[in-house]
């Protein structure tokens, strides 16, 4: 019996299952799924957008990293979900926004939405959504101001928003119920799957995003159930609801155009902020797609995608509570279970 003497006894509820995959793992994927999007748009748009994407992580990193120590917690920067953050906003923002600007909304996704709520896992809204969609209301004018991309129309890494060209972005046109190719931006379906149009630095490319995703789910990082429920509604309802156009054309363009394929596949699919039941995840990407389609349709602002996934963050508690499956046994009744 002397060599069991040294061995400790843990006694735990099951399950009992040992998995090499940790956080670090899950958001090394994540970053390496984003990879595609970054060099996309990095082309489009030149060197500021992968500067504007590194200020953005630093960002993150320095204000968890500040709040966490003034609090006097554990460092938890290792875990790289900072630095996720940090990638997904500048994804989501446009390439002529200044850097203090980006440093406010990153500030605002750690330390208002994540830390203050007591961190990694207790965040009820995703923090990346959160902070741009603070930016948007704060920083409106910053925030619309589009570069038309290019090679030729590159922007230096200190450029202000004076010297670049305004562009208009495909969403606006769809906005107003044309075409991309029918109204003021000009871009062909091809555009908007490749990425050749104007927008944030992260969302233009469908096609590396896609890519992406496809990835995550291969990797086992990401369920399907959400991206498929989240673009088969939004596909559903456009092709029914064209607002007078070519019904597949415009489903093509509604599913290609501004932050649909990135909020899919890379927020709508976050552990913290979505259901953690199959059902729960059937009705939160449905209720993703309708409320997406009815804010492009009838909002003041031409994309809904963000709105859309807070709004069913919120309900993300609601949607657990009802999809929960009952226990084994279990009635529901006073009594117990049937014999």
């Amino acid at each position: 019996m002397n060599e069991y003497k040294d061995l400790k006894l843990t006694v735990a509820s099951s399950p009992h299952v040992n998995s090499p995959v940790n956080t670090r793992q899950l958001m090394l994927d994540l970053l390496l799924a984003l990879i595609p999007a970054m060099a996309m748009g990095t082309y489009f748009f030149g060197w500021r957008a992968l500067a504007m994407t590194a200020v953005s992580v630093v960002g993150c990193e320095v204000f968890e990293w500040g709040y966490r120590a003034m609090m006097k917690k554990p460092q938890t920067g290792g875990d790289l979900t900072a630095a996720v953050t940090g990638v997904l906003l500048a994804f989501t923002c446009p390439v002529a926004l200044p850097y203090w600007v980006l440093l406010i909304g990153d500030f605002f996704a750690i330390v208002i939405v994540k830390q203050l709520f007591g961190g990694l896992g207790k965040n009820f809204l995703n923090p990346a959504l959160a902070g741009r969609a603070f930016l948007m209301l704060a920083y409106s004018k910053y925030m619309a101001t589009w570069v038309s991309p290019g090679t030729h129309n590159w922007m230096s890494l200190t450029g202000k928003i004076a010297d670049v060209v305004s562009q208009a972005t495909p969403m606006a046109d769809l906005h107003s119920g044309k075409l991309p190719w029918q109204g003021a931006a000009g871009s062909s379906l091809q555009d908007l799957f490749l990425g050749n149009v104007s927008g944030c630095i992260g969302e233009i490319s469908a096609a590396a995003l896609l890519l992406g995703g496809v990835y995550l789910i291969l990797r086992g990082v990401i369920k399907p159930r959400i991206p498929v429920a989240y673009l088969g509604t939004v596909a559903i309802l456009t092709v029914i609801f064209p607002q007078g156009n070519n019904n597949v054309m415009w489903m093509l363009s509604q599913l290609c155009g501004g932050g649909l394929m990135l909020g899919a596949f890379f927020m709508a699919t976050d552990y913290v902020t979505r259901p953690c039941t199959p059902k729960g995840e059937w009705i939160f990407g449905v209720g993703c797609g309708l409320l997406t389609v009815f804010i492009r349709y009838f909002g003041s602002y031409p994309e809904g995608v963000s709105y859309a996934i807070l709004l069913m963050n919120v309900l993300t508690p609601i949607i657990e509570k009802y999809t929960h499956p009952g226990r084994f046994g279990a009635t529901g009744k006073k009594g117990g279970a049937k014999a």
